[in-house]
């Protein structure tokens, strides 16, 4: 029993040092382990060409509700959000082509390009209709896919979306236009302490060893982000022409103190949708469901529950 004893100590501590010593594996412990909270598992599907990875959890039964990430980001936005969700409805969270682990298309990087990208794995997916959730770049991909493919949407939510000229400019915009380097994409390690200060009110908590590890990580992809972010705004699609084509009940959600785009943008969106419903969370930034997860999901909680009556 004492060498049984010693020997799990000598395991828990091997791990302890791995996981102080290799971020990546520290890392994977978390994803694990938030990945276990959400009741989420990790899966990966074949769409034409095109490997796309995503987290699958929830009632295989139950409504689908399907989440799409921003700009320079992946599917593990999602997993403290999904948590207070994934009991009672089949949560897919996904990493879009050309971010996270999914595949890196050679081509276009636009919104519409990506839609239709969206709608192909929705179809694979065998989905008939679905409840669509998206942040920013992520939610302007959500909107336009609502608005083309309106029979497959049950209800959306757009998170800080991108895609409206709103009635005042962003910090973002502002600084794109003096010709300042874009905080969103990080070039050098101070930068990732720079962009979690510009995106968050309050920025999570991470371990320095893990900033270090997610700042090399953004560095080594940063002329890939560049050049999407070119397509983004180069062969730009604005949604204010799309939304009056939504047919499904949509819940815009913003955060009060998003650098990234203004909250003036619902000013824009509330008179174009057929059946809007606007929450805007006090001393939050561009990303409320890693910001304010509990809250942001008990707002599209009731707002599901409100459209399915």
């Amino acid at each position: 029993m004492k060498k049984l004893i010693a020997a799990l100590m000598l395991l828990l501590a091997g791990t302890a040092a791995l996981l102080y010593l290799s971020p990546a594996a520290l890392l994977t412990s978390i994803q694990l382990l938030e990945r276990q909270r959400a009741g989420l598992s990790l899966k990966q599907i074949s769409v034409g060409d095109l490997s796309i990875h995503y987290y699958e959890g929830g009632p295989s039964s139950a409504q689908t509700i399907l989440m799409v990430h921003g700009f320079a980001a992946n599917k593990d936005n999602w997993l403290r959000f999904a948590r207070h969700l994934s009991q009672d409805y089949r949560v897919i969270a996904l990493d879009l082509p050309g971010f996270g682990a999914s595949d890196k298309p050679a081509g276009s990087y636009d919104v519409g390009t990506q839609t239709e990208r969206l709608a192909s794995v929705i179809d694979a997916l065998g989905i008939a209709q679905l409840n669509l959730i998206g942040n920013s770049m992520g939610g302007h991909i959500s909107a336009l896919y609502a608005a083309r493919y309106p029979e497959k949407v049950l209800t959306l939510a757009l998170l800080d979306n991108a895609g409206i000229t709103s009635s005042q400019s962003s910090e973002l915009l502002q600084r794109l236009q003096r010709g300042d380097p874009n905080p969103l994409v990080v070039k050098n390690p101070e930068d990732f302490q720079h962009l979690l200060d510009f995106i968050f009110v309050q920025p999570p908590y991470l371990p320095e060893s893990l900033k270090g590890y997610f700042a090399e990580q953004a560095i080594a992809n940063s002329a890939h982000y560049d050049q999407v972010f070119a397509h983004l705004v180069g062969r730009y699609i604005p949604l204010e022409p799309e939304l009056p084509k939504i047919q499904a009940p949509t819940l815009i959600i913003w955060g009060a103190e998003d650098r990234v785009l203004h909250v003036s943008s619902i000013e824009v969106m509330q008179p174009l949708l057929r059946k809007p419903h606007v929450v805007i969370l006090p001393d939050t930034g561009h990303a409320p469901m890693i910001e304010r997860p509990e809250l942001t999901a008990h707002h599209y909680r009731a707002f599901l529950q409100a459209a399915q009556n």
